[in-house]
C-alpha cells in the first residue's frame, strides 16, 4: 500500500509487529469477513452486468479545461445515445462502450480529455480483475438508516487493469487505489472513489481523482443498481481537466435499436475523432479509459 511505501524502515517494522501480536483466529476471522463481502459484491456485479448489456441510456458529458487557480476555462457539453457491450469466453472478458452522438458544442479550438469507461470501476470485483487486487473490508457506518462498508482495493502492479491511459499513442495500464462503498445488506456497489496507487509523474501525470456514483434505476419488473454519475479530474504538469458524465433515461433495446447501423458504427467514437486535437507536448492526453472499452487488456 501506498502508505507504507512512505513510511521510514523503523516505522514499517514496528507495523509488522503490531500485526505479529494480534491472535491468529482474529486475523482468520477479519480474512474470512473480507472474503465473503467480496464474493457478494462479485455476485452483485456479474448481474450487474447482465442488466446492463440488455439496456441503453441517454449519456450527457461535461468537459471543462482548467486554469491553474482552479478557474474553469473552458466547457464543452455532448449528449449520447449510450449502451455496454459485452463478450466472454474461455476466461477471456471484453466491455467495449458504443456512443450514437446526439447533440454537441465542441469547440475544435480547445483541446479536452476524453474519458469512458469509468462508470464500471466496480469491475475491481468482477471475476475477471478481482485477482489483480488486494482489499480491506471496514466497519460499517450508517447512512441514511443504511449500513454501508467500505472496501479499499489497491490493484497490483503487472497484473490485469480495469483501467488504462492512452497517451502519444501509447497505453498503459492504471494502477489504481481507492475505496467502494458496499450496501451491507445487498452487497451492491452504491459508489467508487479512486486514484493513482504511485506517481506517474514520469509520463507526466500529476493527479487522477475519480468519483462514480450508483442509483435504483427501474428496469423491467425490478430496481437496479446503474451507473448515474462518473466525474473524472486529471491534471499535468500543463494542464488541469475535469469531466463529468451523467446517465439517465435508462430503457430496454427494441428490435430497431438493436439492428441500428447508426449504433454500430459509433462504437469508441472518441478513439478516432481525437487525432490531432491534443495538445502538443509532455502532457498530451489523448483519452484515459476503462481497458476493455477498447478491447485491449493490461497486462
Amino acid at each position: 500500500m501506498p502508505l507504507l511505501r512512505r513510511n521510514n524502515k523503523s516505522t514499517r517494522i514496528l507495523l509488522a509487529t503490531a500485526m505479529c501480536l494480534l491472535p491468529l483466529n482474529m486475523l482468520r476471522a477479519q480474512s474470512a469477513k473480507s472474503d465473503e463481502l467480496v464474493d457478494r459484491a462479485q455476485k452483485q456485479v456479474v448481474y450487474y452486468l447482465s442488466k446492463l448489456a440488455d439496456l441503453h441510456c441517454t449519456e450527457d458529458v461535461k468537459q471543462q479545461k482548467l486554469q491553474k487557480n482552479g478557474h474553469v476555462e473552458a466547457t464543452s457539453r455532448s449528449k449520447f445515445d449510450y449502451f455496454i457491450l459485452i463478450q466472454g469466453a474461455s476466461g477471456e472478458f471484453q466491455l467495449a462502450e458504443s456512443r450514437l452522438e446526439q447533440a454537441s458544442d465542441k469547440s475544435k479550438n480547445t483541446p479536452m480529455l476524453l474519458t469512458n469507461g469509468f462508470s464500471s470501476m466496480l469491475l475491481v470485483f468482477h471475476p475477471y480483475y478481482r485477482d489483480s487486487f488486494n482489499f480491506s473490508v471496514g466497519d460499517a457506518v450508517n447512512e441514511n438508516g443504511r449500513d454501508v462498508v467500505p472496501v479499499k482495493f489497491t490493484h497490483i502492479t503487472g497484473t490485469r487493469s480495469p483501467a488504462g491511459l492512452s497517451l502519444r499513442d501509447r497505453e498503459y495500464a492504471l494502477d489504481l487505489t481507492g475505496t467502494a462503498y458496499i450496501d451491507a445488506k445487498t452487497s451492491e456497489v452504491l459508489r467508487i472513489e479512486s486514484g493513482l496507487s504511485h506517481d506517474m509523474s514520469d509520463i507526466g501525470i500529476k493527479t487522477l481523482h475519480v468519483e462514480v456514483e450508483y442509483k435504483p434505476f427501474k428496469s423491467s419488473d425490478e430496481l437496479v443498481m446503474l451507473p448515474e454519475m462518473a466525474k473524472v479530474e486529471l491534471e499535468t504538469p500543463k494542464q488541469h481537466w475535469r469531466n463529468e458524465h451523467v446517465f439517465s433515461n435508462y430503457r430496454a433495446f427494441t428490435a430497431d435499436a438493436e439492428q441500428s447501423a447508426d449504433v454500430t458504427i459509433h462504437k469508441d467514437k472518441s478513439k478516432t475523432d481525437d487525432k490531432g486535437k491534443q495538445p502538443e507536448g509532455s502532457d498530451q492526453t489523448k483519452s484515459t479509459e476503462n481497458a476493455p472499452a477498447a478491447g485491449k487488456e493490461k497486462k
